[in-house]
C-alpha cells in the first residue's frame, strides 16, 4: 500500500456558467528557475496560459498554451489551486494551473516573439516573485515552489461508453464501444499526452482496447493487452502486479479497466474508492513511493 503523503484533489472541469475558463502551467527547471511570459497588450509578466477552445479539456489546453506562448513542450505534474478573479465586464475568470516540466530542450532563445507574447524568459524563482505583475500569480508561484520536486503520473481509466450488456448476445469480452464511446476515446488523446503517458496497460476486453487504441495509434507507444485486468480474470494479485509495473515506469503510465475491477485498483494504491464514469480518469501523481496529488477528470 502506498503512503498518501500530501493528496491534493482537483476536479478538472470548467467553471460556473458564464465564467471565462483558461488553463496554464507553472513550468520549473533545475537551478530554481520558472518560465514567465510578457504580454505587451497588458504590459504584464505572467505564467503561460490561455482560454480553452470549444470542447477542450483544461489539462490539454494548459499544454497547448505553453507550447504556443513559449515554444516548449511540457508534461503536467500535480494540479495547483484554481485562480478565480473578476473581469472588467462583470464576469469572472477561472484559471486551472498545474506544475509543469519541459520534455526535451528547454531553450527559449529561438522563440519568435509576436504581438501577443514579446518576451519569454527563465527567471530565478526569488526574482520571479517580484517580477510577476499580479498578486494571485505570486500565490500560485509559492504553491508551485512547494511542489517543485519531480513526480510521475499513473492514470486510471474506466473504458468509454460501450454497447449495453443486456443487449449484447455474444462473448462479453467482445462487447465494443458505441459511437459516443468512440468519440470519448478519440478525445482522450490530448489529455493522455498532457501527462506524457508512454506506458499503456489495458484489459484485453475489446471495449477497453478500443478506448486506448486512438492514443496508442497516434503516439506509436505499445499497448499491453492483459487478461489480468479483465472483468472475468482480474484478481487482487493480478491487478497489484500490473500497478507495480506501471508505478515503476520512467514516465506517465495508463491503466484501463472496468468498473467492477476499479475497487481492486484503488485498494492496491491505498486510495479511497472513487466512482468513475465511462471514460473518466483518476490521475495519481507520485514520487518515491508516495502519492502527492490526485485529480479527477470526468468523461
Amino acid at each position: 500500500m502506498r503512503l498518501v503523503d500530501m493528496p491534493a484533489s482537483a476536479v478538472s472541469e470548467p467553471g460556473d456558467a458564464g465564467d471565462v475558463v483558461a488553463a496554464g502551467a507553472v513550468v520549473q527547471r533545475h537551478g530554481r528557475q520558472v518560465l514567465l511570459v510578457h504580454r505587451p497588450r497588458y504590459n504584464d509578466w505572467a505564467f503561460p496560459k490561455g482560454k480553452l477552445d470549444p470542447g477542450e479539456r483544461a489539462a490539454a489546453a494548459a499544454v497547448r498554451e505553453v507550447a504556443e506562448e513559449t515554444g516548449l513542450h511540457v508534461r503536467l505534474g500535480p494540479p495547483l489551486s484554481l485562480q478565480r478573479y473578476p473581469l472588467s465586464n462583470g464576469r469572472s475568470k477561472v484559471v486551472h494551473y498545474w506544475v509543469g516540466r519541459v520534455i526535451g530542450d528547454d531553450d527559449v532563445s529561438a522563440y519568435l516573439v509576436n504581438e501577443e507574447i514579446d518576451d519569454v524568459a527563465w527567471v530565478p524563482v526569488d526574482e520571479a516573485a517580484e517580477q510577476l505583475t499580479y498578486g494571485y500569480d505570486r500565490q500560485t508561484l509559492a504553491e508551485a515552489r512547494a511542489r517543485r520536486r519531480k513526480t510521475k503520473a499513473l492514470l486510471v481509466l474506466r473504458h468509454a461508453d460501450a454497447e449495453p450488456r443486456k443487449a449484447w448476445r455474444d462473448d462479453d469480452r467482445r462487447r465494443p464501444l458505441v459511437a459516443s464511446g468512440t468519440l470519448q476515446a478519440e478525445g482522450l488523446v490530448p489529455l493522455l499526452a498532457a501527462y506524457d503517458v508512454t506506458t499503456i496497460a489495458t484489459s484485453s476486453s475489446l471495449r477497453c482496447v478500443q478506448t486506448v487504441a486512438p492514443y496508442a495509434g497516434t503516439t506509436g507507444f505499445p499497448l499491453s493487452s492483459l487478461d489480468g485486468l479483465s472483468e472475468e480474470d482480474a484478481t487482487r494479485a493480478s491487478v497489484a502486479e500490473v500497478v507495480d509495473d506501471l508505478w515503476d515506469s520512467d514516465s506517465g503510465a495508463l491503466l484501463c479497466t472496468h468498473r467492477p475491477v476499479l475497487p481492486k485498483v484503488f485498494d492496491v494504491l491505498g486510495l479511497e474508492r472513487v466512482k468513475l464514469e465511462p471514460g473518466g480518469i483518476l490521475v495519481v501523481h507520485h514520487r518515491k513511493g508516495a502519492i502527492v496529488g490526485v485529480e479527477l477528470h470526468r468523461a
